[in-house]
């Protein structure tokens, strides 16, 4: 069955890639809820990542996502990851990458113009509605940092629950996935909408990179039961 995967890839002329969390679970990031550890064990973290929680008590909020920042800093892009950074740089146009994941690994790895649904922990946004005054290159540092002049807060660039997924990016994903001619859904469990249904509307034939069932298997017009980084370079090696 590799074999035939490769020959699509191959033969395709646009490939529209999705990956999930396991992709990074490969390179040791902790999923949403396995970051919950020492003094974080006691929150759920559904009840941290909303934006009601961070305007009730945005130094916790702020703090929980500092710790979450400094987990991924420890980790490194996985050979998963890179082979679908080599890829796009050999093959420029032929690929785009969407991802679910907020870690920045597939950017590290060398992967340009990622359609990162869910956001990027490793950037910041204000929370409201920015006025002139608000820069981030003058907001007074703290938990969180704030502006100078008016005292706006900066939050995470990332979607919390509640939140619809950036529009752009989402447009963008959505007419990857009705164009291309092939599509690897890798290291994601494809239950989690709108990303999900990205696979279920693809043009082309879909992939499954996964090492245990996910909700897209039955979409899928091939099954390959492994892990991203074991099999991505075999997939796309020239």
């Amino acid at each position: 069955m590799i074999g035939q995967v490769r020959e699509w890839i191959h033969g395709a002329r646009h490939i529209a890639v999705l990956t999930g969390a396991g992709m990074s679970a490969e390179s040791g990031v902790p999923t949403f809820r396995d970051a919950q550890t020492g003094l974080w064990a006691q929150f759920d973290p559904q009840q941290l990542a909303t934006e009601e929680a961070f305007r009730a008590d945005p130094s916790r909020v702020w703090d929980w996502y500092a710790f979450r920042r400094g987990m991924i800093a420890k980790v490194e892009p996985n050979a998963g990851h890179r082979a679908l950074a080599a890829f796009a740089q050999r093959h420029p146009g032929r690929m785009t990458l969407i991802t679910q994941n907020v870690d920045g690994l597939h950017q590290r790895a060398g992967s340009a113009g990622v359609l990162a649904l869910h956001g990027n922990i490793a950037e910041d946004k204000w929370l409201d509605r920015p006025k002139a005054c608000c820069r981030f290159e003058t907001a007074l540092p703290g938990s969180p940092p704030r502006c100078a002049r008016c005292g706006s807060m900066l939050r995470p660039d990332v979607v919390w629950f509640g939140e619809m997924l950036p529009v752009a990016v989402l447009a963008a994903a959505q007419e990857a996935a009705q164009t291309c001619d092939l599509m690897l859904v890798v290291g994601t469990s494809g239950v989690v909408y709108p990303a999900a249904g990205l696979a279920r509307t693809a043009a082309g034939k879909v992939v499954v990179v996964n090492p245990e069932p996910t909700g897209l298997d039955d979409a899928a017009d091939a099954v390959l039961r492994g892990k991203a980084a074991q099999l991505l370079p075999q997939l796309l090696e020239d």
